[in-house]
C-alpha cells in the first residue's frame, strides 16, 4: 500500500509530536561515553536504547547511514532493524546517507532506501545534488511514487560548505539557491507540505536566499556545533513553521538513561516551541 505524502505525513507529525529531529550517530566517543564498546555488541544496545526511548515521541529520528556502515554487513543489519523498528514505534525515519549520483547508480540509491522492497526501506533520504540537481531525477520521482520525501543540501553548517554552496553560476544565482528554487518546483501545489526538503544549517548567520521552498527545511547544528532554537526564526524568518530541527549530541550525551533522553528530548521540542511563540 502506497503510503500518503511524505510532506502530509511530516506535517501531522510534527504538529503532534513537536518540532524535532534526533539523530542515531553511534560514534565511538559517544558509544565509550555510554559505556559500551565499539563494536557490533555497542552499536546494537545503543540503537535499541535510543529507538526504545523516542521512537514513540519524536517526530523523526535519523540513523546516520555512516556509523553502522563501518562495522560492514552486521553493522547494517542492525541499520535495518533500526529503521524497521523505530518506524513501527510511529517515527518518521530520515535516512542521512547523503548520497548523490548520476544515471542507474543514483537509481540504486534510491532504490536501497525509499523502495519498499528493500529492507532500508525509510520515509526519507538525504541526498546531494552537486552533480547537478537534474541527477536527483531517480530519487526525486521514486520517493514521490512511493509516499516518501528528499532532502537535498542546500546550506548547511559546516564552514567548508560555503565555497561550493555560496558560489554564483554563469546566470549569476548563488549554488544554493538554485537548489532551492528546483526544489520549490518539484513542491507547487502540495498541501499542507511539500516532500521535498532542503538543509539548511542552524548555524548560519544569514541564509541569504529563499526559503519559502513549501517544503521541510532540516536544520542541523543544534547543540554542540553552536546553534540554539532561539536562533531558528532569525535565520529562516517565515518558513520556520517547516523547520525540523536536527539534534545529536545533545540529547544522545544523555544516554543510556532512557529517562534522560526522553527529558532531553522534550526540552528541545518545548525550546522550539517557546522561540517560535
Amino acid at each position: 500500500m502506497t503510503l500518503a505524502p511524505f510532506g502530509a505525513r511530516l506535517r501531522q507529525a510534527l504538529d503532534t509530536r513537536g518540532q524535532l529531529c534526533v539523530g542515531i550517530d553511534p560514534h565511538a566517543s559517544l558509544l565509550a561515553a555510554w559505556g559500551l564498546g565499539d563494536d557490533l555488541a555497542g552499536l546494537e544496545t545503543f540503537s535499541r536504547t535510543v529507538v526504545e526511548a523516542l521512537a514513540d515521541r519524536v517526530a523523526v529520528l535519523k540513523p546516520q547511514a555512516a556509523f553502522f556502515e563501518r562495522f560492514g554487513s552486521k553493522g547494517v543489519a542492525v541499520l535495518e532493524k533500526t529503521v524497521e523498528e523505530a518506524r513501527a514505534a510511529g517515527a518518521l525515519v530520515l535516512m542521512d546517507a547523503k548520497r548523490g549520483d548520476i544515471g542507474s547508480t543514483m537509481a540504486a540509491y534510491a532504490e536501497a532506501f525509499l523502495s519498499p522492497a528493500s529492507p532500508l526501506f525509510s520515509d526519507a533520504v538525504t541526498v546531494s545534488p552537486y552533480l547537478g540537481f537534474g541527477s536527483l531525477r531517480p530519487a526525486l520521482d521514486l520517493a514521490r511514487e512511493q509516499g516518501c520525501g528528499v532532502f537535498a543540501l542546500a546550506l548547511t553548517s559546516n564552514p567548508e560548505g560555503a565555497e561550493v554552496q555560496r558560489a554564483v553560476g554563469a546566470d549569476g544565482e548563488p549554488v544554493a539557491a538554485a537548489v532551492l528554487r528546483q526544489l520549490a518546483a518539484e513542491n507547487a501545489g502540495a498541501e499542507p507540505l511539500g516532500s521535498f526538503g532542503a538543509v539548511v544549517g542552524a548555524t548560519l548567520a544569514d541564509a541569504g536566499v529563499e526559503l519559502a521552498i513549501n517544503g521541510p527545511l532540516l536544520a542541523p547544528g543544534i547543540g554542540a556545533q553552536g546553534a540554539t532554537m532561539a536562533d531558528l526564526p532569525r535565520v529562516f524568518g517565515a518558513s520556520v513553521i517547516n523547520v525540523v530541527p536536527s539534534v545529536s549530541r545533545d540529547v544522545l550525551k544523555h544516554g543510556p538513561s532512557a529517562a534522560a533522553l526522553r527529558e532531553a528530548a522534550e526540552r528541545f521540542v518545548g525550546e522550539f516551541a517557546d522561540a517560535v511563540k
